[in-house]
């Protein structure tokens, strides 16, 4: 995969996250849950490309972030939580089968949502300011 392809994948990833955004404002916690998960996911992959010349076919944000570890990004430990919180978003906001019972819109809350936005901000604060670095 070209190197410059980390613009696209970094673009949509605030893509994802402006959506994320937009869905919480509307009430659709569930979805803006999952789109936060994506937003995080997608800048990890795009700062790997960037950074260290690979394209990783995962989609943990935890193991995005260990591989960047691996590669000699620094990682900040805080971005921890964040990775392992928004990891538990990947399935169950969009598969009913998940859950013993509904949907899984039902099963998400508005604390949910701000929660999985604030954290994918931190990511995508993360990437940018390392691809800006790699710039440099």
């Amino acid at each position: 995969m070209s190197m410059r392809r980390y613009v696209d994948w970094l673009r949509e990833a605030e893509d994802d996250l402006a959506t994320a955004e937009d869905l919480l404002r509307l009430g659709r916690h569930s979805k803006a849950c999952f789109f936060a998960q994506q937003a995080a996911e997608k800048a990890l992959k795009a700062l790997l490309i960037r950074r260290a010349g690979v394209f990783a076919r995962t989609h943990s944000v935890m193991e995005l972030l260990r591989l960047a570890r691996a590669h000699g990004i620094p990682v900040p430990e805080a971005l921890r939580e964040a990775a392992e919180r928004l990891d538990r978003l990947y399935v169950p906001t969009r598969y009913p089968n998940v859950w013993p019972s509904g949907a899984p819109f039902e099963h998400y809350s508005e604390e949910d949502a701000r929660e999985a936005v604030g954290h994918a901000r931190e990511v995508l604060a993360f990437v940018r300011a390392e691809v800006e670095g790699a710039a440099r």
